[in-house]
């Protein structure tokens, strides 16, 4: 299948062509053809699939009839609105709303947490008709005056479940209230949880369903081994094995911000160029980090579960999980960062004996027994006994001390727009 026989319009189709993109995914391919009918859409498809592509392509034509290259922000109002739970991720649609539609006058902003409103706020006076934002931000330019949604068509939720597990429920209830009924809702989601189908029956109208990657299923192209460790070796190990193999592009997983911090400063002290990417950063040092890792410049980028959520990286060949997640359907959201577009990629896991039950319940998920590899000189001692693990809203890396309590807002907290204001349940997820 070629992407004319899907009946894009000629600038989009040159716009693919100018991308190298010959042949949609399959996700593009079920997607395009039930959008541009118009159809409410309930889609299950998971990172690296195209899924982007596969519904910026259909908006930007439904879109295009009422294109005008009028300089009056009132030519220009919003019609599309793009929710995403993540900056990273924010970031990464609206270039890709920019790259498909270059060849047509339609304007696109991004509007998240983290940095200064007022250029987002004149962005949005001058007019914009697609508009890609995270719920928190957005709430707060609403408070301030600066939407109208009274004109908006097509309402897109990308990444659903990762809103809900965020605590994102009550904020994207209340954006939905702000809208016209009368719009097209599509919603994409790596799982269909019943939290996910609870939200698609009340929002989505007689929506059509397409399920691309089955549930809980790993990237068929990525090597899985575990490397059994001890607790107090998992750093050693983790240098010696990029040290030893001349790995390049790491992706490394930790539980928590502050492990992710830690340990990329210990990597920097093992001559191992390292950079962290969690909740606390800054949107600049969160960007150069990036940047920095996709042009080979650092080694390894630390990563907590959700700043590397939306994050694109093409080719990446080393997926490292240094800590088990503690959702096993995170296990299958970080290696599907590396195996993608076709190509091979390794997702190595350091598991200590604190992590046996939450192998136990990866293993479980994905129906089959992980290959284990002892390295030598780092077998793990069968005499340390296993201890409660940190989790990340009791802010450490280290071992719990205790029952977990809500902790005070600081300075240091994650924006609105990186995370819910009113959390629909407790969550021990590291950020």
């Amino acid at each position: 299948m070629s992407f004319e026989s899907l009946g894009l319009l000629p600038e989009l189709l040159r716009a693919v062509r100018e991308q190298g993109y010959e042949h949609p995914t399959p996700i593009q391919a079920q997607a395009i053809p039930l959008v541009l009918e118009g159809r409410d859409l309930l889609a299950r498809a998971q990172t690296g699939t195209g899924k982007t592509a596969g519904f910026t392509l259909p908006l930007l034509q439904l879109l295009a009839p009422h294109a005008s290259s009028s300089a009056s922000p009132a030519r220009h109002p919003i019609r599309a609105l793009i929710l995403t739970p993540t900056r990273e991720l924010a970031m990464q649609v609206e270039e890709s709303v920019r790259t498909y539609g270059k060849h047509i006058p339609l304007r696109s902003a991004t509007i998240f947490g983290g940095v200064n409103i007022n250029p987002q706020t004149k962005a949005l006076r001058a007019g914009v008709e697609i508009l890609v934002a995270t719920p928190g931000r957005l709430l707060d330019h609403h408070q301030q005056g600066n939407l109208n949604f009274s004109q908006l068509e097509i309402l897109v939720l990308d990444e659903a479940d990762r809103m809900l597990d965020m605590g994102f429920i009550r904020d994207i209830q209340k954006i939905i209230s702000l809208l016209p009924t009368s719009r097209q809702t599509l919603l994409f989601s790596a799982t269909f949880t019943d939290e996910i189908k609870q939200l698609a029956s009340k929002f989505l109208k007689n929506p059509a369903s397409v399920q691309i990657t089955p549930q809980n299923t790993a990237a068929e192209l990525v090597r899985q081994v575990v490397h059994p460790v001890d607790r107090e070796r998992k750093r050693a190990l983790l240098a010696h094995l990029i040290t030893s193999r001349k790995l390049e592009q790491v992706l490394v997983f930790t539980r928590t911000k502050h492990g992710a911090n830690r340990l990329s400063e210990q990597l920097d002290k093992d001559g191992i160029s390292s950079m962290a990417i969690h909740g606390n950063k800054s949107q600049p040092q969160r960007i150069k980090a990036l940047e920095e890792f996709k042009k080979g410049s650092v080694r390894v980028l630390v990563a907590t579960d959700i700043a590397a959520r939306g994050l694109d990286i093409d080719q990446l060949p080393h997926v490292v999980n240094y800590e088990l997640p503690q959702v096993p359907e995170d296990y299958i959201h970080r290696i599907g960062r590396t195996g993608r577009a076709g190509s091979e990629g390794e997702a190595l896991s350091l598991v200590c004996v604190d992590e046996h039950k939450l192998l136990k319940d990866i293993e479980k998920l994905l129906r089959k027994e992980l290959p284990k590899d002892v390295i030598h000189g780092y077998a793990p001692d069968p005499s340390i006994p296993a201890e409660p693990i940190q989790t990340g809203r009791q802010g450490g890396g280290g071992r719990s001390r205790g029952p977990a309590r809500a902790p005070r807002p600081s300075a240091g907290a994650a924006p609105r727009g990186e995370r819910g204001r009113h959390p629909a349940r407790p969550s021990n997820r590291g950020k």
